[in-house]
C-alpha cells in the first residue's frame, strides 16, 4: 500500500523500494540497501542520487564508508510543495511559448478559405476544451443555456472557474434560460458576473442542450451526451446570431408576462 501511494505521488518503483528500506533499516551503505530493495548496486547509486536531489535523504562518513539515511518523513510535504512550484513554473514557461508560438501558427492559416471548420469534443476534459474556446471571444457570448444542466454535467467548472475566466476578460453574456431554481440563483449574480440572463417558463420551453454564438462561431453541447462542436463558419454564425436577437425580444416579453 505506501508503495503504491509512493508513486502516486511521483516516486519510480525502484525509488518507492529504496525509499521504504531508508525508513525502514536507518542509515546504511549502499550496498545494504540494494540487497534489501533486490536492485543492483548501479541502480542504487542512481536512485539514491534522484532521493537527495528530492531533499530526501541524506549522507554521512564513517570510517570512510559512506552511509545513506531517509530525511524526517515529514519532508514528503515539502517535497510534494517543491514538486507544485516547480510544476507551475513549467506549465507557465510552456504558456509564454505557446504564445509566442501562435502568431507563427495563425499565420499558417489560409484567409481565404470559406470552408467552415468543425471541431468535435466529447467526455468531461472535451466539454472543458470547448469551453475554454468560448474564452476567447472578442464580442458579447449569446447563449441558450439551462444553468441546472450545466451544473450537473461539469460540478464546480461553472461559476468557481468558466465565469470567473470570463469576468477577468471583460465578456459579457446574454443569456436565454429555463426558468429553475439554479438558473434563479445565478441570475441574482447577473451584474457581477458581467452577464445579462432572461428567464423563460420553465415547464413551456424546458431544455437541455446548449448554444453558443460568438465572433464567427457556434458552440452546440449536449450535457447530458457529455458532447460538444464548435462550428466556425461566419455564415452560420451570422444566421444564429440574427435568431437569438429575434428569440431575445420573444424571451424578454414571456419573462415580463410570466411575473404577472
Amino acid at each position: 500500500m505506501v508503495l503504491e501511494k509512493l508513486k502516486k505521488i511521483g516516486f519510480s518503483e525502484k525509488e518507492a523500494l529504496v525509499y521504504i528500506q531508508l525508513i525502514r533499516l536507518g542509515a546504511q551503505p549502499a550496498s545494504v540497501i540494494a540487497e534489501k530493495a533486490e536492485i543492483n548496486r548501479t541502480t542504487t547509486y542512481d536512485i539514491i542520487e534522484s532521493l537527495t536531489k528530492k531533499g530526501l535523504i541524506s549522507s554521512i562518513k564513517k570510517d570512510g564508508v559512506t552511509f545513506f539515511k531517509a530525511l524526517d518523513p515529514k519532508e514528503l510535504l515539502n517535497y510534494l510543495e517543491r514538486e507544485k512550484v516547480e510544476h507551475v513554473k513549467k506549465i507557465d514557461k510552456e504558456k509564454k511559448e505557446m504564445e509566442e508560438l501562435l502568431p507563427a501558427l495563425v499565420s499558417l492559416e489560409n484567409p481565404e478559405s470559406t470552408k467552415p471548420k468543425v471541431s468535435f469534443y466529447e467526455g468531461e476534459k472535451g466539454m472543458r476544451q470547448a469551453y475554454e474556446d468560448t474564452l476567447s471571444s472578442t464580442e458579447t457570448i449569446l447563449a441558450y443555456a439551462n444553468v441546472e444542466e450545466m451544473h450537473k454535467a461539469l460540478p464546480n467548472f461553472f461559476p468557481e472557474y468558466y465565469q470567473r475566466r470570463a469576468v477577468e476578460k471583460n465578456i459579457h453574456i446574454k443569456c436565454i434560460a429555463p426558468d429553475n431554481a439554479i438558473s434563479k440563483e445565478r441570475h441574482a449574480h447577473d451584474k457581477q458576473e458581467k452577464r445579462e440572463m432572461v428567464l423563460i417558463p420553465n415547464k413551456e420551453y424546458d431544455f437541455s442542450p446548449e448554444i453558443n454564438i460568438y465572433d464567427d462561431k457556434v458552440l452546440l453541447a449536449s450535457w447530458r451526451e457529455k458532447m460538444a462542436i464548435i462550428i466556425k463558419s461566419k455564415e452560420i454564425a451570422d444566421f444564429h446570431k440574427a435568431m437569438h436577437k429575434l428569440c431575445w425580444k420573444e424571451a424578454k416579453a414571456l419573462s415580463k408576462t410570466s411575473k404577472k
